[in-house]
């Protein structure tokens, strides 16, 4: 009986998940410097009395090229090319909805900002699902070795990739439960092993070249006692910071002239509260800036106290807490002034999580190994 054809079930693209970076900074980095060139040059206007060039054509015609490029060429390069033209076409795109949703095309539209980062963060949550390792599946490797002789046309196949692709090619022959597969599998080892093909010295890509000199960098720079301080004074000050607007809000509700002022500050900027609706989720934002606020400061605390990893993980939980829940309310009330802010609460997240995987966990798991003990790894790490 004849096989059924499988090719509609997905396959992972090989580096997919470096195609999908290379969006994501695109596009933020696209929509950040939109908005500062727009803000330091007035809102300048591209075209006549009757027309108006917005950027959301640029936006568009970049999308168009991200995607023709990779439907014309086979070339590995037309990727990484499609995920920067894609990104920044979105960017420029997406920069506009607040002209899209409204009736009076209004660019500053408060709803405008939230909605871009929600957007980005869940493009944030597909990178880190095609980032996940899956089950190996036989196909699916041989669809990644079919892939990695791409090198060989292009001239390019260098010593570590002929070691990755006998390590696929030896997992589908032991693997694989149907013989296509087994005979395609050998025949693709006997060629990568033949005398006649040439084999370049390895070579690191521009990306593995900078990922080696951050990882040096690190190690040189950021040694355990100068990340922890940094660390402390991070989750301290953006603690402090944020738990202070809770505490000044609430001590408006008992002293009339600090709340006469607070009002006026809310009121004078039309981004800010425009009625009781508005006004309630500007109190759920104060509230969770406030506990959140007060969980990094509990964080710092106890790194000072030296539980390193009860502390991490708290400063963990809170930025990200911050980072996908809270600042869709800061956006929404500061719209894209924010963006410093939230820069710096995602590096803050990234050296949390380097002194957790370099010093926090490998010390409990020390203690665990003595006291024959082992806890759960908190889940997102």
């Amino acid at each position: 009986m004849r096989s059924l054809p499988i090719r509609l079930a997905g396959v992972k693209r090989a580096h997919a998940e470096l195609y999908l970076l290379l969006m994501l900074l695109s596009f933020a980095t696209s929509v950040t410097a939109t908005r500062l060139f727009l803000q330091l040059t007035g809102y300048p206007q591209l075209g006549s009395s009757e027309l108006h060039i917005a950027h959301v054509l640029w936006g568009g015609l970049l999308l168009f090229l991200g995607v023709l490029l990779p439907l014309i060429l086979a070339n590995r390069w037309a990727f990484p090319a499609s995920a920067l033209m894609g990104g920044t076409g979105v960017g420029l795109f997406i920069d506009e909805i607040g002209k899209f949703i409204t009736q009076s095309n209004d660019y500053f539209y408060p709803f405008a900002a939230p909605i871009i980062y929600a957007f980005f963060l869940l493009t944030v949550l597909v990178y880190l699902r095609v980032k996940r390792r899956g089950k190996r599946n036989t196909r699916a490797e041989l669809y990644l070795a079919l892939d990695g002789l791409l090198e060989v046309l292009d001239r390019d196949f260098e010593r570590d990739e002929q070691v990755i692709l006998l390590e696929r090619l030896s997992f589908v022959a032991e693997q694989a439960d149907h013989p296509n597969e087994v005979h395609l599998a050998a025949a693709l080892r006997d060629l990568i092993l033949s005398d006649g093909l040439e084999v370049m010295p390895d070579r690191p890509s521009l990306w593995e070249r900078l990922r080696r000199r951050l990882e040096a960098y690190e190690t040189r720079y950021l040694r355990k006692s100068r990340l922890r301080w940094l660390l402390i004074l991070g989750l301290g000050i953006v603690g402090l910071l944020s738990a202070l607007q809770l505490l000044v809000s609430l001590a408006a509700l008992f002293v009339p002239d600090l709340l006469r002022e607070v009002a006026i500050e809310l009121l004078a900027t039309e981004q800010r509260v425009r009625g009781a609706i508005s006004l309630t989720w500007y109190w759920v934002r104060m509230v969770l800036e406030g506990l959140n606020g007060t969980l990094l400061l509990v964080g710092s605390a106890l790194i000072v106290l030296r539980r390193d990893e009860l502390g991490t993980r708290l400063g963990y939980y809170g930025l990200l807490l911050t980072l996908t829940t809270v600042n869709l309310l800061v956006f929404y009330f500061d719209q894209f002034g924010t963006i410093t802010q939230a820069l710096v609460q995602f590096v803050l997240l990234l050296g949390v999580l380097s002194y957790r995987r370099r010093f926090a966990i490998p010390a409990q798991a020390r203690r665990a190994q003595d006291t024959g003990e082992m806890e759960p790894e908190p889940e997102g790490l």
